[in-house]
């Protein structure tokens, strides 16, 4: 059984920052688990133009708003607290914050390993482990 508290993550090497976005990694792909567990905080008015072209990710918000905007279709979606999106695509998209900052649940499929920050592309490199 794991335990994990984010207090403890705060600060450590499990927390890593980006332009318009802080992730608190609760589960990585050493801990053995099949996924990574993320706490994600976007700022109010953060943009970030995202794609997860080596991972499929489902996000739930637990506090504040903001949008998706699906750059395929360009449709636009609210985020709040109770929504779950699901990139089940890779699909490329754009999260803006809105008037509060965004406190999202996150799960990566394959499990990032810690320290991955966005490419150019706005992914996560698939880091491959011997």
């Amino acid at each position: 059984m794991k335990i994990v508290r984010v207090q403890d993550i705060i600060g450590t090497e499990r927390e890593v920052e980006g332009p318009g976005w802080t992730s608190r990694r609760l589960l990585l792909k050493k801990d053995g688990m099949g996924f990574s567990f993320h706490e994600t905080i976007i700022p109010a008015g953060a943009e970030l133009r995202l794609w997860y072209k080596n991972h499929l990710e489902a996000v739930y918000c637990v506090a504040g708003n903001g949008t998706i905007e699906d750059l395929a279709t360009g449709e636009v979606h609210e985020i709040h607290d109770g929504v779950l999106y699901a990139l089940d695509n890779h699909d490329r998209h754009i999260l803006r914050g809105g008037t509060e900052d965004m406190r999202l649940i996150c799960a990566f499929n394959p499990p990032v390993t810690g320290r991955e920050t966005h490419d150019a592309d706005g992914a996560y490199n698939l880091v491959v482990e011997d």
